[in-house]
């Protein structure tokens, strides 16, 4: 079974090797058995129930909640050759006779549908009279009462329990804590599932939390200095903020589009199609923005305003970076937000216990804000996870955070909101701890209290701070109506010296290199960014030809391994990761023919042969040029020998090599000269890597502390990949 899957995970989705718990899940339920997976956004959700489905006899029900979402990972199945469909509102009535056709005859590996429509008598009915291979529930925390996506209709999906009772189901999501895991396990009836919960880490996600002093300048300069023309979430909580942002962005020459509740549904699908089809558009939406998008290069998410818990920002933040590649999760906070949220909170008609699980959440995300930690400790450890060492990729890691004694701060705020009858916001309680007369201030005669201008060894920023913190530790509640602070019981004991306050300095924000700069420093040359942004274009013009996301056509993270590794035949091009048979039928020739562009005086090597994948050199130049590199090799000399004696570069020589190696017609021995031991060292080396880092050769030679050409190395890695 499992030689099956990784024959599909090659062949079709052009992978080499599965990643963490896939090929355990695969295999369970392709055998039959039930599944509750959880794997964080990037982490190959789709894969653990679209391979299952091709391999066992029947038709994949996958239940999805977004018709976007359906859209999506059709359009990528169909690129890869396999036959998907979708059953949803946009279609025609004919269209929707039509897939209901297909899965009656059994001519359907894979079909998307909503659960509303899964759940009516008709659909149940269909399903009754095909044959149906598994079920899969994905997003599967929207059956979660207490998750920050709560879809009443997925509720019912407990019926395919009962109604389908020997089919495998498998509910996958990349968020849920311990509550919501329950809960998702009790409405599906998977308690006789097997659990396989993934790390929830993204190391390749940078976290940043700023103090919030003005939000939108504050994002202009992350952006301007980190992610010009890149794709990206901004989310903020109002529609009435999403539109006045989204004008102030356009006023500044960004590609913004506004997404929210209030929009038309047709305003919202045409903006929600360009943020998915064109290149570097920034969507500034409320969180009815997201869920579902499979856009893999979103460079980063931005929150203007907090997120309603530490769930809904995982996932919100996880919708950057699916590719692998670097990507930024941005946050501006303050003491407003915190105000605003308990706001929200008690106004709320929930009832008494869901306002205390909501509670309890915000205080969580309170703490991941004003934590002097590691970030990413900090939110793993809420997902029941622990992370043994600081990341190193987050802003408290880049620039650690100090704090100071703030006992004697903090009881001369908490006694002015005492002395002010807890009836008023920060702003004038920090006035009166300043000293300052305002008009309100001798008003309401409070330049008479004793905590008039106690304060002013701190300016009016370290006061919101301050306030900030002890309202996000409990010290100061608010008044859910007015933003009033209060005092909380927990007050008396630092207002009587029974308990210490320990404060965080809120950091001055650090300029960090853009992450195309850190890309092009750490894996690419100039030729190879050039290489990249021409098959970026070439991917965009394919892309629009056919009406569909460039992302389904090739991922970056594939224009990458391809700008550092120029194939030169379809046989090397096969190697690389997201390149799948089908892709390679349809695309292999013009991406290797711009490939070939960009690589002048390299040999004369023409078209029709570089295409050629099979194994024989009969009647092209590859004859000559391959033969006679051959010949030297075996003759003893080295890769700058050749390239002295055939008047190449030493770059094109060693493509050729490489790609002997491939055929079988050199061994890395005769290639490279190297020892079985040293030859062992290099692939338990690059075994060991990372599996986003195992595309590219220099990790593998910077792990080896630089021992081994770059040549030798491209050999080795050569053999593994066939």
């Amino acid at each position: 079974m499992l030689s099956s899957a990784t024959e599909i995970l090659r062949q079709t989705f052009g992978y080499q090797q599965f990643r963490q718990s896939q090929a355990d899940i695969i295999t369970h339920v392709a055998q039959g058995g039930d599944a509750m997976v959880l794997m964080p956004t990037g982490g190959g959700k789709s894969l653990c129930y679209q391979i299952p489905a091709m391999l066992r006899p029947g038709v994949g029900i996958v239940v999805s909640p977004l018709i976007a979402l359906m859209k999506d990972q059709v359009d990528a199945l169909l690129q890869a050759g396999v036959n998907a469909a979708y059953l949803n509102s946009s279609l025609s009535q004919n269209d929707a006779y039509f897939v209901e056709k297909q899965l009656l005859e059994g001519a359907l590996d894979l079909l998307y549908v909503a659960p509303e429509r899964l759940l009516t008598p008709r659909f149940m009915q269909l399903l009754e009279r095909s044959r149906v291979g598994l079920f899969a529930i994905d997003e599967a925390h929207c059956v979660s009462q207490w998750g920050h996506d709560f879809r009443p209709e997925y509720i019912g999906l407990s019926v395919l329990a009962e109604s389908f009772p020997e089919v495998p189901r498998i509910a996958l999501t990349a968020t849920a804590d311990e509550v919501t895991r329950r809960e998702i396990i009790q409405k599906l009836k998977l308690e006789s599932a097997a659990k396989f919960v993934s790390s929830f880490d993204r190391p390749n996600i940078h976290y940043t939390v700023v103090n919030k002093q003005n939000a939108r300048q504050q994002f202009m300069q992350f952006y301007t200095s980190q992610h010009q023309n890149d794709a990206g979430i901004v989310y903020c909580l109002s529609r009435k903020s999403v539109d006045s942002t989204a004008v102030a962005l356009r006023k500044k020459g960004i590609h913004a589009l506004a997404y929210h509740a209030g929009l038309s549904a047709e305003e919202r699908q045409i903006n929600q199609e360009r943020f998915l089809k064109e290149e570097g558009v920034v969507m500034v939406a409320t969180i009815a923005f997201g869920m579902g998008i499979d856009k893999p290069d979103v460079r980063f998410v931005a929150h203007l305003d907090l997120p309603k818990s530490l769930e809904g920002y995982y996932q919100e933040t996880g919708r950057a970076g699916r590719d692998g590649l670097p990507a930024n999760a941005f946050m501006t906070y303050g003491l407003g937000d915190v105000v605003s949220m308990r706001r929200m909170l008690a106004q709320s008609n929930a009832n008494d216990l869901h306002k205390r699980a909501e509670q309890q959440k915000l205080e969580a995300l309170l703490g991941y804000c004003e934590s002097p930690r590691c970030r990413r400790q900090v939110l793993l450890e809420y997902f029941g996870e622990s992370l043994t060492e600081p990341c190193g990729n987050c802003d408290t890691c880049v620039t650690p955070v100090e704090t100071w004694q703030g006992t004697v701060a903090a009881q001369k705020a908490l006694s002015t909101i005492y002395r002010t009858e807890q009836r008023f916001g920060a702003g004038h309680i920090i006035d009166v701890l300043l000293g300052k007369e305002t008009e309100r201030v001798r008003s309401l005669g409070h330049e008479r209290l004793s905590t008039f201008g106690v304060g002013k060894e701190h300016d009016e920023r370290q006061w919101r701070s301050v306030l900030r913190q002890l309202v996000a530790a409990g010290y100061v509640s608010t008044d859910g109506t007015y933003g009033s602070l209060l005092l909380t019981p927990r007050s008396a004991r630092v207002l009587k010296g029974q308990e210490d306050v320990q404060f965080r300095y809120d950091p001055e924000p650090q300029k960090r290199p853009s992450l195309r700069d850190v890309r092009k420093n750490e894996q690419h040359t100039p030729e190879e960014q050039s290489l990249f942004d021409a098959l970026r274009t070439l991917r965009l013009e394919l892309a629009q030809a056919q009406n569909v996301p460039p992302y389904v056509i090739f991922h970056d993270k594939t224009l990458w391994q391809l700008a550092e590794d120029k194939p030169r035949t379809l046989t090397a091009m096969s190697a690389i990761s997201g390149v799948g048979k089908s892709k390679l039928e349809r695309y292999g020739e013009v991406f290797l023919e711009l490939i070939l562009e960009h690589l002048p005086d390299e040999d004369d090597t023409t078209s029709s042969a570089v295409t050629d994948g099979s194994l024989n050199f009969a009647d092209t130049d590859e004859k000559d040029t391959y033969e006679q590199t051959l010949e030297l090799i075996l003759a003893g000399e080295t890769f700058e020998g050749v390239a002295r004696l055939r008047c190449l570069k030493v770059r094109t020589v060693e493509a050729h090599v490489a790609e002997l190696v491939a055929r079988g017609h050199l061994t890395v021995q005769e290639a490279t000269g190297l020892s079985d031991d040293d030859i062992n060292h290099i692939k338990d080396a690059w075994r060991s890597l990372p599996e986003d880092e195992q595309p590219y050769l220099k990790p593998l030679f910077e792990k080896l502390n630089q021992k081994y050409s770059y040549a030798a190395l491209k050999c080795v890695r050569t053999e593994l990949e066939y």
